[in-house]
């Protein structure tokens, strides 16, 4: 109990250190470009047309907002991130502890990666509602809504409006972000520090913790594409000018949206807030001159 209360103190910092990251990210991901680009040098030092990066997008909202306004859909997110720290320390501990027969598939039940994907998933699920609340607060930023202002109001105004599947919206692009994932780091982890690791170096608990890293990150970016279109989903034609055109389509399904993104080369939007290029489809005037 110690532990898992540590862990949700530590999170709830963490969150809130990280919230205006997230803030800005979820605003580039829907496609809110309020300012024009810029000259700039890419990583290879040619000059490029640029969007804004972080910086300059924080500093935009500050200046309509105050600081406080960087803060928006924090409270959402850290209901979210203690209920989900506490759902999947208890699934985990329980899954550890119990036995399996003999005739339960015990080479996946007993996997560790297996079990902390139960305890994920167990956590997503319960915690998607806070998630989706959050993303909706911050995407009211662009039309100046103010129709999810608290945690109850929201939960009242979504189920009225949407009913309990407007709690899960783009639920099924997460989850399985979520599963690719875990599975794709925790194999490359496997193979990192089975076949290229000798047991015989110094600082081995160092160098495997840092191979798990490396591997989260790789597999962080190769399963973007599903946080992307989650996101989008959560606010799609939810009522918001951020989830209608011409921020958005309107789509039936995630796989539409998955679809359009893909035709529009828009797959990676918002994965960096560094070094930005032009998205596909948007135009922005600038000395002038329509940059495509």
């Amino acid at each position: 109990m110690a532990d898992t209360c540590g862990q949700v103190l530590l999170g709830t910092g963490l969150t809130v250190l990280s919230h205006p990251l997230m803030y800005i990210k979820v605003l580039v991901q829907v496609g809110h470009e309020p300012l024009p680009p810029t000259l700039g040098r890419n990583i290879f030092g040619r000059q490029v047309y640029q969007l804004p990066g972080l910086f300059a997008y924080a500093k935009y909202i500050t200046k309509i907002d105050g600081k406080a306004g960087l803060f928006k859909g924090l409270a959402p997110r850290l209901c979210a991130g203690s209920i989900g720290t506490i759902v999947h320390s208890r699934v985990l501990q329980v899954s550890l502890c119990s036995s399996f027969s003999p005739s339960s598939h015990p080479l996946v039940l007993r996997s560790t990666t297996s079990k902390e994907m139960v305890a994920r998933c167990c956590a997503t699920v319960i915690t998607h509602p806070f998630h989706v609340i959050t993303l909706r607060c911050m995407v009211q930023f662009i039309g100046r809504e103010t129709k999810y202002s608290g945690v109850f109001s929201s939960i009242g105004t979504i189920y009225k409006e949407e009913g309990i599947l407007g709690f899960f919206a783009g639920l099924i692009p997460r989850l399985l972000g979520d599963i690719l994932s875990l599975w794709i780091c925790n194999m490359l982890a496997h193979l990192i520090n089975t076949y290229a690791i000798d047991d015989t170096m110094n600082h081995m608990g160092e160098i495997k913790n840092c191979s798990l890293a490396v591997t989260g990150f790789f597999a962080s970016m190769l399963t973007y594409p599903f946080v992307l279109v989650s996101n989008l989903m959560a606010v799609n034609n939810c009522g918001l000018a951020g989830g209608l055109p011409p921020y958005a389509s309107v789509y039936p399904t995630w796989v539409d949206c998955w679809r359009h993104l893909s035709r529009e080369g828009n797959m990676s939007r918002g994965n960096s807030l560094f070094f930005r290029k032009l998205p596909a489809g948007k135009t922005y005037a600038v000395d002038q001159q329509r940059f495509f």
